[in-house]
C-alpha cells in the first residue's frame, strides 16, 4: 500500500491519497483545498472514493472537485459540508457549500474500496461526527490525534472529554499503527501512548 501526503490549504491540512502499487484507482481522504494540485498528484488514477475524517472547511475545501466520487461522511458532520457556521469556514470567510455526502459510515463499518479493505472507527470530540479509518498499517485520524496534540474542541460539535475518550480509545489498540493525522507529520500510536503517560 502507498501513502501520498499533500499539504493543502490555509491551515496546513494533510490531504491522503490511498493505493496500491501499480493500481488504477486510489482513495482520497480529506482534500483539503487546491483542487487542482490533487489532481496531479493522482497522476491519473481515479479517485474510487473520498473518505472524510470529519466536516470541517479546512478538509473539505476541494471536495467539490470529486462530486463525482462516492463520498463518505458520519452522519453527525453532515449538516458541516451545508453550514459554515457548523464547519468552522465563516471563521476565514469561507461559505462555500460541500456537495453532500453520498454515504455514510458508522462504527465498526469495514469497506472494501479501491481494493483496500477499511476499517471505520466513531470518535467524537474534535466533531460529533469524527472518524478514523485503519487502512492496512496505517490508522488515519483526521483531527482527533496529532503528534504530541489534537484537535481543538471549542468549535460547534466540540466536547473535550468525549475527545480524551476517543484518544483513550485509540490508545487501546492492540497495533502499534503508523498515525497520519489531519495536521502535522506522522507519528505511531506507540509514540503517542508514551507522550501521554
Amino acid at each position: 500500500m502507498k501513502i501520498d501526503t499533500l499539504v493543502l490549504g490555509p491551515v496546513q491540512t494533510n490531504c491522503y491519497i490511498v493505493y496500491n502499487e501499480g493500481a488504477e484507482e486510489a482513495l482520497l481522504i480529506d482534500p483539503a483545498a487546491e483542487g487542482k494540485k490533487i489532481l496531479k498528484a493522482l497522476d491519473g488514477k481515479k479517485v474510487a472514493a473520498v473518505l472524510l475524517t470529519h466536516g470541517h472547511f479546512d478538509h473539505t475545501g476541494a471536495l467539490s472537485a470529486f462530486a463525482d466520487a462516492p463520498i463518505y461522511l458520519h452522519p453527525s458532520d453532515d449538516v458541516m459540508l451545508l453550514d459554515p457556521v457548523w464547519s468552522a469556514g465563516t471563521m476565514i470567510g469561507d461559505d462555500a457549500p460541500r456537495p453532500a455526502a453520498t454515504n455514510y459510515v458508522r462504527e465498526g463499518d469495514s469497506l472494501h474500496l479501491a481494493g483496500l479493505d477499511i476499517q471505520v472507527l466513531h470518535l467524537p470530540g474534535h466533531t460529533l461526527g469524527s472518524v478514523g479509518y485503519i487502512i492496512g498499517d496505517a490508522l488515519f485520524t483526521g483531527d482527533t490525534l496529532f503528534q504530541n496534540g489534537f484537535g481543538r474542541t471549542d468549535l460547534p460539535g466540540g466536547d473535550q472529554m468525549e475527545e480524551i475518550h476517543s484518544i483513550r480509545r485509540l490508545f487501546k489498540l492492540e497495533k502499534n499503527y503508523i498515525v497520519c493525522p489531519g495536521h502535522g507529520p506522522a507519528t505511531t500510536l506507540q509514540a503517542e501512548r508514551e507522550r501521554y503517560r
